[in-house]
Formats: structure tokens, C-alpha cells, sequence
């Protein structure tokens, strides 16, 4: 049989998109579910294959036990923000009391910062709201460090704290903001480049939050560079009720078109997707001692030289969110020869456009998806605020990334095609293994219906059912002219796999088990290393393989 969807041909997965409101009315009601219920732990794509819920959503008390993992053999750190030494940084000592232990009632204590990025020695604002009357605030960079996951690098004194205002509500775009006052300018300088959290705790213990920041790398040349996805973190945050989801009653009809920075998260107590999404691969790409840099996803739109001589830019669990400008330099990047990671599903799938707020540049995210004519940008000229496959000017995501989007929700069995492909070196993995509850939420495939990189090669090739619809998940890897590699995992629970560490019984991780850790923590142990030695397209070659793969689907 032909390879799946030849170019001119229309598969269910690529027809045009429903009418205006009919495909998102059905992904509303999952979106009501995941955001709503406080578990924003899935994305969204232009097929919903139906409304059906994802189990085993964890709470933020439960990340933050399986992520801090075995405490350190070392004594805690200290605070006071000494720049880095000779010492490697994850050799210091960690500190495994970062995670939160005692949330609170609602509004005990939230804030927001109003940079979302600084570099190291620059300041930004913290913006707090508290029922008590003071707060301290506690910076812990997330790593290794032994297993401990985070060390202490600056604590404050305890900050005067007040009750600030009600949320606003924009009445056209139903965005969401507060106009909260600076609560304390917090000091950089010292901290090493990384991603951190903050952790306000309010005083006579009556609650904590986050508040997260990355310390951004003013440099990537010679790095991996790490993209905390902070443009999608925003579309699902459900802080003041509304979303680019659900808005009123949890109406799609109703949310937001454009979402703010300038409010708390609400997801997994203050750390809004950071927590299941990213900070697992943090963790083990720190651990295996790898030159890393640091950014955000606003900062690659800002900024089109930053990726210069990179070695890799690695997009984690959910990055649904793309600005054209981050898409065209991270394109760019690849074919001067960076590798790319796409360590999860549904990425770049939506186009958005940054706008200044009260507290500064970008820090408005701009969505109008399906009602992207009445965008005031779109009526200017600019570029429609939709799904990047849809037109006008419809330009699909597997263009870059090998892959493309295609559906929700599934759970299904991971199921290895290649054993002998260098990634599962050392893995012991044979053909037809399969993994439990790897693929899920959402999933990617190698679909030639659209613009396809060539050669890809498929290693792994998972039957899913999506709503009564069979498909496939498909883990790829091609290689780009200038020899750069690009990696796909084709499963949003890649990264969170990493953490997974029972017998699957307990519903945490999805149910995901410690052999499925095992497996994706060893793959992404040897595409990391392969992607810091270089282009990895020219170092390992893929041998094209779509048409054996899918001969008789």
C-alpha cells in the first residue's frame, strides 16, 4: 500500500477544519475538564477524536514528592547567591525541602513576576497578594543535585504583605490581569543561568506558592539549550477562571482571546505546566553533566540571534504555543546545523503574537484561533492568530518537526519498531516491545499528506484508537540538509515517563511504570549526548523507512 496520505490526498485527520466552533466545541469539553479541575496536563490539536477524560492527573503535592525523588547524601545548601566556582554546579549540595507542603486556603498567598525571564545580576518585580501580613521569599534553581531536584540560592527577610485587588476582566477580549502593586525587587545577581522557583511561603505557616522565573543564557553557542514554554504555560493557565479555553461556566464561547502574564498561575500551586512538563528532563539532562543553556519561548521569538552556534534547542512535554518569529529563528537554527528535540506532542500547533502589558513588553499572548478575524492585528495586516495548518496562510507544523498532530485523546501502549537504532542502545529493548500508557494524552505521526522532511525514519510505531478512529504514534528522527538531526517523540508523556517509578498500579504517572522510565531515560541519555557532539543528522544518518512502516495501514 502506498505511504499514508500521498500529498493531494485528504485522510479524516486532514480534512479542512469543521465549522467555525464545531471541532473546538468537542475539545472544550476536555478543556473544561483539564483546566477547570486544576489539571492542565494535556494539549489540544484540530481533531479532538472525542471528549473522553485522561487519568492518573496528579496534584502539585504529588509532582513535587516523585520529582524531588531520593534526598540528597549531602547536607543542604545555604542561601546567599555566591556566583558559581570551580565547582560544578549539580555537585552542590541540594536542598529536597523545596517542594510545597502546605498550600493553603485560596488567595493565602499568590504572586505573579513581572519578567518572565532575567539575565543573571538583572532584577525583576515580585507582585504578591496575601491574607497575612508577611511573606518570605525562597529562589530555588531546579537540577539534579544529587536527586534532590533544587538548591537554595537566595532567600529574602520577611516582606510586609497586604491583600491585593480582584482579577479584572477585559471586556473584549476577556483577558484576565491584575494591576497588583511591586510587593519587592528581587536581585539576581549571583544566580546561576537555569530555570527557578520561587517559593513564597506566608508567615505563622498559612500557606505557600510558586512564582516561577528563568535566569535566561545570554549565550547558546555550544549548548543545549533548554525552552521553558512559558507562551503555552499562559493559554492554560485557569488563574481568575478564564483561559484560551474556557471562559464563563467553562465556555469555550467565553474565553479568553488573550491571555496575561500579570497574574499567579493557577495550575500546580503557582508552577502552572513547568512542573510535570519540564522539569524531568532538567533534571537528567543536569545529571549527565551536559553544557546547557537556558531561555524561554518569548525570548527566542525577541530575540533571532540567540540561537547562534547552538548544539540543540529541546522543546519538553507541552510547547503547543509558537509565535511565527520563535518558529522562523528555530528554524533557522536547524538549518545552520542545531539540532532540535521535540520531547513531546502537539508542538507548535498554535500561532500566537505578543503584546506589552502594564509591567512591560510581551507579556500578553495573543490567540484568537477559530474567531481570528476579529484580531485587530489581523485586520492590520498582520498574520491570523489560528492553528498553523489552517488558513489563511496555512503553514503545518511538520514542516519542521517531521511529525504532526494528530489527535485526543488516546491511551495506548508505546511500541518499539527499530531495536537496533542507535536511541535504544543499551536499552535491550526487541521489536514489538511495548511500554504501557506511554502514548497519551496526545500524539504525533509521521503523516506524508503533509509537507514531510525526508529522509525520516520511524523507530517507533504505536497502534492507537482515537474515538473508534485507528491511527498511529510515531517516534521519528530525520536529518535536515545542513546534517543537523531532529528528534520527535511523537507522545506528550515523554518527559513525564522520566519520573515514572512504581509498578504502574497507583494511577500516578499515568500509570507508567519504572521499566517505561528505564527505557525513555536511556534514549534521551543517548540523544542528548548525540546532539551535544554535533549535528547528529550527519553523525547518524536515518534510513527513510515511512513506506515499509506503513505497508498494509
Amino acid at each position: 500500500m502506498a505511504e499514508p496520505h500521498s500529498p493531494g490526498q485528504h485522510s479524516p485527520e486532514q480534512q479542512p477544519p469543521e465549522g467555525p466552533a464545531a471541532g473546538e466545541q468537542r475539545r472544550t469539553a476536555r478543556r473544561r475538564f483539564l483546566g477547570l479541575a486544576g489539571a492542565a496536563a494535556a494539549g489540544v490539536g484540530l481533531t479532538a477524536c472525542g471528549t473522553g477524560t485522561a487519568s492518573g492527573l496528579r496534584t502539585a503535592a504529588a509532582v513535587a514528592s516523585n520529582t524531588a525523588g531520593s534526598p540528597s547524601a549531602s547536607a543542604p545548601g545555604t542561601a546567599g547567591g555566591a556566583a558559581p566556582g570551580p565547582q560544578r554546579e549539580n555537585d552542590k549540595p541540594g536542598n529536597p525541602d523545596w517542594p510545597i507542603g502546605n498550600a493553603g486556603p485560596d488567595q493565602a498567598i499568590e504572586g505573579w513576576a513581572d519578567r518572565s525571564s532575567v539575565l543573571p545580576g538583572e532584577s525583576f518585580g515580585l507582585h504578591v497578594s496575601t491574607t497575612t501580613p508577611g511573606f518570605k521569599v525562597s529562589a530555588y534553581r531546579m537540577g539534579w543535585y544529587g536527586g534532590a531536584r533544587g538548591r537554595l540560592v537566595w532567600q529574602s527577610e520577611q516582606v510586609p504583605g497586604a491583600k491585593q485587588s480582584a482579577a479584572a476582566l477585559d471586556p473584549h477580549t476577556r483577558m484576565i490581569s491584575t494591576d497588583w502593586a511591586k510587593s519587592t525587587t528581587v536581585d539576581t545577581t549571583g544566580w546561576p543561568e537555569g530555570s527557578y522557583l520561587l517559593r513564597l511561603d506566608a508567615v505563622n505557616g498559612a500557606g505557600q506558592r510558586y512564582v516561577p522565573i528563568t535566569v535566561r543564557s545570554a549565550v547558546t553557542a555550544g549548548k543545549l539549550v533548554v525552552v521553558n514554554a512559558v507562551a503555552t504555560w499562559q493559554a492554560y493557565n485557569t488563574w481568575g477562571g478564564y483561559n484560551l479555553y474556557n471562559g464563563e461556566n467553562g465556555a469555550y464561547a467565553t474565553r479568553s482571546l488573550v491571555v496575561s502574564c500579570d497574574r499567579p498561575y493557577h495550575e500546580y500551586d503557582g508552577a502552572g505546566l513547568f512542573m510535570v512538563y519540564e522539569t524531568p528532563l532538567i533534571a537528567l539532562a543536569e545529571k549527565l553533566g551536559l553544557p546547557l543553556a537556558y531561555t524561554t519561548s518569548t525570548d527566542l521569538a525577541g530575540q533571532p540571534g540567540l540561537l547562534k552556534g547552538a548544539l540543540a534547542v529541546l522543546s519538553l512535554g507541552h510547547d503547543e504555543y509558537w509565535s511565527p518569529e520563535q518558529r522562523a529563528n528555530v528554524v533557522a537554527a536547524r538549518d545552520a546545523g542545531t539540532n532540535v528535540a521535540i520531547l513531546g506532542a502537539n508542538c507548535c500547533f498554535r500561532r500566537v503574537r505578543y503584546e506589552p502589558s502594564p509591567s512591560g513588553p510581551d507579556r500578553q499572548v495573543v490567540c484568537y484561533k477559530d474567531s481570528f478575524q476579529q484580531d485587530p492585528g489581523y485586520k492590520s495586516g498582520g498574520l491570523p492568530t489560528n492553528d498553523y495548518r489552517v488558513g489563511p496562510h496555512a503553514d503545518p507544523e511538520s514542516s519542521m518537526l517531521g511529525v504532526i498532530y494528530d489527535g485526543y485523546p488516546v491511551d495506548a501502549p508505546y511500541v518499539v519498531g527499530d531495536p537496533g537504532h542507535w536511541l535504544f542502545a543499551g536499552t535491550n529493548v526487541q521489536a514489538g516491545d511495548s511500554f504501557a500508557h506511554l502514548v497519551g494524552v496526545e500524539y504525533d505521526r509521521v503523516n506524508t499528506g503533509f509537507d514531510t522532511p525526508r529522509p525520516i525514519e520511524i523507530l517507533a510505531h504505536s497502534p492507537v484508537v482515537c474515538a473508534g478512529r485507528k491511527s498511529f504514534s510515531d517516534t521519528a528522527f530525520y536529518s535536515a540538509p545542513s546534517g543537523a538531526g531532529v528528534f520527535a517523540s511523537g507522545t506528550m508523556r515523554w518527559v513525564e515517563s522520566l519520573n515514572a517509578s512504581g509498578d504502574g498500579s497507583s494511577g500516578a504517572d499515568h500509570a507508567m511504570d519504572a521499566r517505561t522510565a528505564a527505557m525513555t531515560q536511556r534514549v534521551t541519555e543517548n540523544l542528548l549526548r548525540a546532539f551535544a557532539a554535533g549535528p547528529a543528522g550527519a553523525a547518524h544518518p536515518p534510513q527513510d523507512n515511512v513506506a515499509a512502516v506503513y505497508a498494509g495501514h
